[in-house]
């Protein structure tokens, strides 16, 4: 059986980051990356996101990293409706593309376009169901949509003890600032 890792977390707009180059997103990326680095070493082979901007599309993009030292490493989107990214800015919309099109495996959930929330839940049920590890940037101390999302995990945690979470919050974010600031001093 494949050993699959969802990643998520907070879209890039609650976490006030609105540019490309933003140095904040770096610093996410390396956090988002050494969790994935311990995965790898116990047998991760695929990665599942839905496509959010913020912390998912930015996984994404280490995925696309890590694959060039591991090549068997893929990068599946499966995202909660057709046509997700339809009210996206056209730079938005450019990456979104850019990264669809690396990816290994794309598919809609639903297969209409956005109609309620229930097919956000349907998306989180299909995520508990398919990865034996979550990596969540959410802080419970700062609201924002990765909450209900996380609410599930640890509901899930509680009665499949073999269901790993890993979860990164600002404190953990602030230690890998802190180790890059003293490795580049």
């Amino acid at each position: 059986m494949s050993k699959v890792a969802c990643i998520t977390g907070y879209k890039s707009f609650e976490l006030g980051i609105f540019k490309p180059d933003d140095k904040s997103i770096y610093y996410i990326k390396e956090a988002l990356k050494k969790e994935l680095y311990t995965l790898l070493d116990e047998g991760l082979e695929w990665v599942l996101i839905s496509g959010q901007l913020g912390v998912e599309l930015w996984g994404a993009e280490v995925v696309f990293e890590l694959q060039e030292e591991y090549p068997d490493l893929k990068l599946a989107v499966l995202t909660p409706f057709l046509n997700q990214e339809e009210n996206w800015n056209d730079e938005n919309k450019e990456y979104y593309e850019f990264i669809l099109s690396q990816a290994d495996f794309v598919e809609s959930i639903s297969k209409e376009p956005y109609k309620g929330p229930q097919q956000f839940r349907n998306k989180n049920q299909l995520f508990l169901q398919k990865c034996q590890t979550v990596v969540i940037l959410y802080d419970e101390e700062k609201d924002g949509s990765p909450k209900y999302f996380y609410q599930e995990v640890k509901k899930k945690k509680e009665t499949d003890p073999a269901f790993e979470v890993r979860a990164i919050n600002f404190h953990d974010l602030q230690w890998v600032v802190e180790e890059e600031q003293w490795k580049n001093e």
